[in-house]
């Protein structure tokens, strides 16, 4: 998973110097459905430190298939939607300021804004749990039925997406969402569009727009 690896340095440096976190919090994976394996970044070491060899290869047990790191304590949230979901092929967790602002409110993020339709229509607050915990994968699971982010309650935001492009596509736009809902929420009471506008512009959004790594 060469290319993989590098994909996982790039985009964490990504997270670092766009703001969405700090030191080493948050994790990003990729996985491979062909061997049932997962990429993901290896716990304790700052993102800009992280080499493609720090990578760490894992099975669906958590079994290190290659590398010499130990993986992400996030590591069973990640494998939880590439075993259950086949329509997310890359995960990352960030902790993003506003999207965790109203996780640590434990509020939803209504469609007040047309592009909450990357990820849904609307991106919920999961129940807390322990992170690294089982129950924190489940919750997450639960809580992203039919969606691709979800706030993680006290802890930040967690994202999915067809490949690492896209996931990260959707962690800036509830971003960008979240930190318009917050400034609104001070002044006023925002306006929630409707499903049925929601749902149009999840339709729109299949054809416009879409980036896709290059093979």
């Amino acid at each position: 998973m060469e290319k993989e690896r590098h994909l996982l340095v790039e985009f964490g440096n990504k997270l670092i110097t766009d703001g969405y976190t700090l030191g080493t919090g948050g994790n990003l994976s990729i996985c491979d459905r062909e061997n049932n394996y997962l990429a993901i970044t290896p716990s304790g070491i700052p993102f800009h430190e992280i080499k493609p060899e720090d990578i760490v290869i894992i099975d669906y047990e958590g079994t290190i298939v290659e590398g010499d790191k130990k993986p992400s304590s996030e590591w069973v949230m990640h494998k939880l939607f590439y075993e259950r979901r086949t329509d997310i092929n890359s995960v990352i967790h960030g902790h993003t300021i506003y999207s965790t602002v109203l996780a640590e409110l434990r509020w939803d993020l209504p469609a007040t804004h047309y592009m909450i339709a990357v990820a849904g229509d609307d991106v919920k607050c999961a129940e807390y749990a322990t992170y690294g915990t089982p129950e924190l994968a489940e919750n997450a699971f639960k809580a992203m039925e039919n969606r691709k982010a979800v706030l993680l309650a006290n802890h930040g935001i967690l994202v999915g997406g067809d490949d690492i492009l896209n996931a990260y596509n959707v962690l800036e736009e509830v971003e960008y969402c979240a930190n318009i809902y917050y400034r609104a929420k001070s002044i006023g009471e925002p306006v929630v569009l409707p499903k049925e506008e929601m749902t149009l512009m999840a339709d729109k959004f299949q054809s416009y727009g879409q980036q896709h790594l290059e093979q």
